[in-house]
């Protein structure tokens, strides 16, 4: 393992667009059901998110937002496909930026996983999958014109962040989504040149992150999100690394690992000590700054996720019950309390009763009050 002198608590500079984190600490993307039918964010939402700012918070990530009505993958999605977005996205970035915190917008759309019950339209993909596969509806293969379409939704969504004042914006190219899908070789079985290496399957993420950084300015971040591995889907590590190897040429200001557990070793490779972030930030040169994401929750663990390799820590559930987590990185013992929390906990931490209701789902988060 590396060792780091850098500290959880120390400030950060992305040395391309010159802005700079007041610590290492990322408020991931989330996903929350707070935002309105429309796609428009909610008080509910600002209020969530500018609490996590206050809280000392480096940078803040809203949820997954989506480019494409097609695109919205569940109810209560935020969504950056329209320019009646923009004026209460505005409010947010202006509540977010009192704090000194900057504010990226997470971009994406669901692909396979964008139900027609939501959408009205058909699941689309980068090859045809059966409804037992996307777990939505029938998904048809993407044409030519649909995926430029795309990469022009994608490209118009980041400039409505940056004029909603954003700082920068990831691109959602983890979980098992739309760019997910294109790179994963279960799912895309394309014989064209959307298909077949790992140059191929990336180009869609390549020709959005080209297209984006052609139409904003320089000082705003653009980064990407990515899944080390989803072996169901056919994303492996190996390709995984040969993809950031690719995206390192790019002038991306970041690559997001999402890990689910930072401290795992890789499916592929039990046996092997590296943990999965260590797989790409020891075998990787020239990397653009790397954020890592998966159970930290302690300062401690902040710390050996930096000891490791990474430039900035991503959190998520610590994040939801622990909203000051960022202002207590400079104590080397902290170590907040663990779930299950109770709804009275989780809503003095700004989470609405929608968002509660959604923790349910994640088990033994939120204590339950039938007892």
């Amino acid at each position: 393992m590396k060792t780091s002198k850098n500290s959880p608590s120390n400030t950060f500079i992305f040395k391309q667009s010159g802005l700079i984190s007041k610590n290492r600490a990322v408020l991931s993307a989330m996903t929350n059901k707070q935002s309105l039918p429309d796609g428009t964010i909610s008080q509910q939402e600002i209020a969530w998110l500018t609490h996590r700012a206050r809280g000392g918070f480096g940078i803040i990530t809203t949820a997954a937002a989506h480019v494409s009505k097609h695109g919205q993958g569940w109810e209560g999605e935020l969504g950056v496909f329209d320019d009646k977005h923009i004026n209460q996205l505005k409010v947010l970035t202006k509540s977010i930026h009192k704090y000194d915190s900057l504010v990226f917008a997470q971009v994406f759309h669901g692909g396979m996983r964008s139900p027609q019950s939501i959408t009205g339209l058909q699941p689309i993909s980068a090859s045809i999958v059966p409804s037992e596969v996307s777990d939505t509806n029938f998904s048809y293969q993407a044409s030519e014109s649909d995926i430029n379409k795309i990469i022009h939704e994608f490209t118009h969504a980041a400039i409505r962040c940056y004029e909603s004042g954003f700082d920068g914006i990831e691109i959602h190219g983890a979980h098992g989504y739309l760019i997910s899908q294109f790179l994963a070789t279960e799912i895309n079985q394309r014989a064209d040149v959307w298909g077949g290496g790992i140059n191929n399957r990336s180009k869609l993420l390549i020709d959005i992150c080209r297209s984006i950084q052609k139409n904003v300015p320089n000082s705003f971040v653009v980064g990407v999100r990515i899944s080390p591995e989803i072996p169901e889907l056919g994303i492996a590590l190996n390709d995984s690394i040969n993809l950031v190897s690719i995206l390192k040429d790019e002038g991306l200001d970041f690559i997001h690992i999402s890990c689910w557990d930072a401290f795992s070793r890789s499916k592929a490779y039990p046996n092997n000590r590296k943990t999965l972030t260590e797989w790409f930030t020891e075998n990787i040169n020239g990397l653009p700054p790397i954020i890592s994401t998966g159970s930290v929750w302690s300062t401690s663990d902040a710390q050996n996720l930096m000891n490791q390799g990474a430039d900035l820590i991503g959190v998520g559930r610590v994040a939801i019950a622990h909203p000051n987590w960022a202002n207590n990185l400079s104590d080397n013992n902290y170590s907040p309390q663990r779930p299950p929390f109770s709804i009275e906990h989780l809503q003095s931490s700004s989470l609405s009763d929608v968002f509660i209701e959604y923790m349910k789902n994640w088990t033994g988060f939120v204590k339950n009050t039938n007892n």
